[in-house]
């Protein structure tokens, strides 16, 4: 299955006229963009339940919540969506973002509670040679760019050595991988094919980092 160029083109003009007259003159028109949006990600889950177990998929609403924000656009001019694994054994999701000139994928761990933090910086403290491995994979590197995004500390946290050989890790507030796209990539024939391979490369992260939170530094499970 393969974007729909028209989708795409509407996504453009929305940003180019983010405004309430113009979409509400178009509703129907979006409508039936959205139905051909909700498809090609159902195409996405069906590839990844080839070889994930998948709980959940959220398709993002395209209005803004504007009440705390400086920008008052009414719109966001893209589709987004996300999917989540299965149960508490299988973490880390998927996510999915199409937008003319800033599409991207993305899979990890953007927020993790305190715990979840506590325990990865535990693991990390004692043996980073894990997480060094996923960094220094092929494919990782191939689509990844071999890093982790997301938020992070200027220092070490507290309770952690500022001289630890891993502190560039343990500084980390979450731990995303990212992949952009460009629209010439998402509007090609192979676009699904690409999303599907990337999403294959981040098992080896999410494997490690499932077993990391379901036990404790022993190794014992939490579960």
């Amino acid at each position: 299955m393969q974007f729909n160029k028209d989708a795409f083109h509407f996504l453009s003009e929305l940003k180019q006229n983010n405004q309430r007259e113009w979409f509400t003159e178009r509703k129907e028109l979006f409508k039936e963009h959205q139905d051909h949006a909700k498809a090609f990600y159902g195409a996405i889950r069906a590839s990844l339940e080839k070889h994930d177990e998948i709980d959940k998929f959220k398709l993002f609403r395209i209005y803004r919540d504007v009440r705390f924000s400086k920008d008052k656009t009414p719109y966001q001019p893209h589709f987004a969506g996300s999917f989540s694994r299965l149960g508490k054994q299988l973490r880390g999701g998927y996510y999915l973002r199409i937008r003319p000139g800033e599409s991207f994928l993305a899979g990890g761990f953007w927020e993790p509670n305190k715990e979840d933090l506590q325990r990865i910086r535990k693991e990390i403290e004692l043996d980073a040679s894990e997480f060094r491995a996923i960094l220094a994979d092929k494919d990782f590197t191939k689509y990844f760019g071999g890093k982790f995004e997301g938020h992070e500390l200027k220092s070490a946290p507290r309770g952690f050595d500022k001289e630890h050989p891993d502190v560039d890790l343990l500084r980390k507030k979450g731990f995303i991988a990212v992949r952009n796209f460009t629209d010439a990539e998402v509007l090609a024939p192979n676009f699904l094919e690409e999303l599907d391979n990337s999403y294959k490369a981040l098992r080896p992260f999410f494997d490690l980092f499932s077993d990391v939170l379901t036990t404790n530094l022993n190794g014992e499970s939490l579960l």
